[in-house]
C-alpha cells in the first residue's frame, strides 16, 4: 500500500514539474509584455501578402516598444508558418500560438484561409486579427453574433473597395464595364458585385459577365471571350497565377483595353517580361515603389523592401490593437478589444483614418491610393474614397 502511494506522489510531483515547465517556458503574457500571435502564409499563394504586413508589423512593434510600449508594457511578436494554409496545419500553428501566450492572434489575408486560425482564437476569446482581409465576414458574418465579435480586418470591406473602383472607372470616363469574376474566394467575387452594384447606380453599364477561377484552368477561354466585347474597361478581382494570365492573355491578342483590379492585383511581382503591360489599373492601400502621398508610408516601404501596397496593413493593425488596448484601460481580454474596436470612427493609422460598426468589422471609408502600370512601369497616379458602401 504504501508504495502505491509513493508511486501516486511521485506521479503527481512529476505533474507538477511539467506543468510548471510548460507555464516557464510560454512567453510572458504577463504585466510587462504583451503578446501578438501570428499565423501567416511562407511559401504559399498568400505569401506574397502576409509577408509584407508582418514585415511592417515587426517594423511597427520595434518603433512602439523604442518610445515605451503600451502603456509601459513592451509588444512581442511571435509566429507560426500555416505552409499554405492546409487547415490542419493552421488550427495547429494557431494552438501554437496560443499556447506560447499569445494575448492576440493574427490570421493569414484571406477568410477562406483564415478561418481554422480565427475559431481556434474566438473559441478561446481571444481576438484574431487580420491585416488584411477583404470582407464582411471577418466578423459576426461568418462566425456567428457571439464569437464573431472578437474578429476584425484592418483590410478594407470589399463593398467599400468595389465601389471606389466604380467611382475611379466613372470619373476616367469609362461608362460601360465587362466583368472578369474569379470566384475562387468570396472576396474576389464581393468585389466585383460591388463595383457592378455602384457602377450602374453611377448610370455605368454592364456589358458582359465572364468568370473563371484559380487552379480551374479556364482564364484562357475567359480571355478569349472578352476579347471579343466592346467595353471601356475589363473590371476583375484576382491575383495567384491567373492575374498574369488574364492581363498577359488579353494583352496578347492586341486588347489595349484598360483593366481595372482590386488591391489583390497590386504590386509589380506578377508582372510577366513579355508582353509589357500598360493600361492596367488597382486600387490599393498604399504604394510600394516610394510615391505614396505619406512620407511615413514611404519610409516604412523603405524599411520592410515591400512588392504591394497591403503592406501598410501590417503597420495599421498595430496601430489600432495599441489604441483598442489604451482605450480598454491596459486590458488585452477580447470582448474588451473588440468593445473598442467596434467604436472606431476615423481613427488614425499610418495607413490612414480606419473605421468599423458592429456590423462591418473590416475598414471602410478609408482612402485608396489608385495605382497605374503603363509600359511595366507601376506608378500612383492619384487617390479615391468611396462614397457609398453598397449593399450585394
Amino acid at each position: 500500500m504504501r508504495g502505491r502511494r509513493t508511486g501516486a506522489l511521485g506521479a503527481m510531483l512529476a505533474a507538477l514539474v511539467a506543468v510548471a515547465a510548460v507555464a516557464a517556458s510560454a512567453p510572458a503574457a504577463s504585466s510587462n509584455q504583451i503578446v501578438i500571435g501570428w499565423a501567416f502564409d511562407g511559401k504559399g499563394n498568400m505569401a506574397p501578402f502576409d509577408g509584407p504586413a508582418l514585415a511592417a508589423a515587426n517594423v511597427r512593434v520595434k518603433q512602439i516598444n523604442a518610445k515605451g510600449g503600451v502603456n509601459g508594457r513592451k509588444l512581442k511578436i511571435i509566429t507560426c508558418d500555416t505552409q499554405n494554409n492546409a487547415p490542419a496545419k493552421a488550427k495547429s500553428c494557431a494552438a501554437s500560438l496560443i499556447g506560447k501566450g499569445a494575448n492576440i492572434v493574427f490570421v493569414t489575408c484571406d477568410v477562406d484561409f483564415a478561418t481554422p486560425v480565427v475559431q481556434e482564437a474566438i473559441n478561446r476569446g481571444i481576438l484574431a486579427i487580420a491585416p488584411c482581409i477583404g470582407t464582411d465576414q471577418m466578423g459576426p458574418k461568418r462566425f456567428g453574433a457571439a464569437k464573431g465579435k472578437l474578429a476584425f480586418s484592418f483590410g478594407n470591406v470589399a463593398q467599400d473597395e468595389g465601389s471606389a473602383m466604380a467611382e475611379l472607372a466613372w470619373t476616367n470616363g469609362w461608362k460601360n464595364a465587362a466583368l472578369a469574376t474569379n470566384t475562387l474566394l468570396v472576396y474576389f467575387k464581393n468585389v466585383v458585385q460591388a463595383f457592378e452594384a455602384r457602377f450602374t447606380q453611377l448610370g455605368g453599364k454592364i456589358v458582359a459577365r465572364e468568370s473563371y477561377a484559380t487552379g480551374a484552368n479556364n482564364v484562357g477561354n475567359a480571355v478569349s471571350r472578352l476579347n471579343g466585347v466592346k467595353a471601356d474597361v475589363i473590371v476583375t478581382s484576382t491575383a495567384f497565377g491567373e492575374l498574369p494570365a488574364l492581363v498577359s492573355g488579353l494583352r496578347s491578342l492586341g486588347n489595349q483595353t484598360p483593366i481595372l483590379n482590386s488591391w489583390a492585383g497590386d504590386g509589380n511581382y506578377w508582372l510577366p517580361k513579355d508582353p509589357v503591360i500598360s493600361n492596367y489599373y488597382a486600387v490599393t492601400y498604399a504604394s510600394a515603389f516610394g510615391d505614396d502621398p505619406s512620407p511615413a508610408v514611404n519610409a516604412l516601404a523603405k524599411a520592410v523592401k515591400a512588392g504591394t501596397g497591403g503592406f501598410v496593413t501590417g503597420a495599421a493593425a498595430i496601430d489600432g490593437v495599441v489604441t483598442a488596448i489604451k482605450r480598454a484601460k491596459g486590458s488585452t481580454k477580447g470582448a474588451a478589444l473588440a468593445a473598442q474596436l467596434e467604436k472606431f470612427k476615423k481613427v488614425p493609422t499610418v495607413s490612414g483614418l480606419v473605421s468599423f460598426s458592429p456590423q462591418l468589422h473590416s475598414v471602410f471609408g478609408r482612402e485608396y491610393r489608385v495605382l497605374r502600370i503603363q509600359d511595366g512601369k507601376p506608378k500612383i497616379t492619384g487617390t479615391i474614397t468611396a462614397k457609398v458602401v453598397p449593399k450585394i
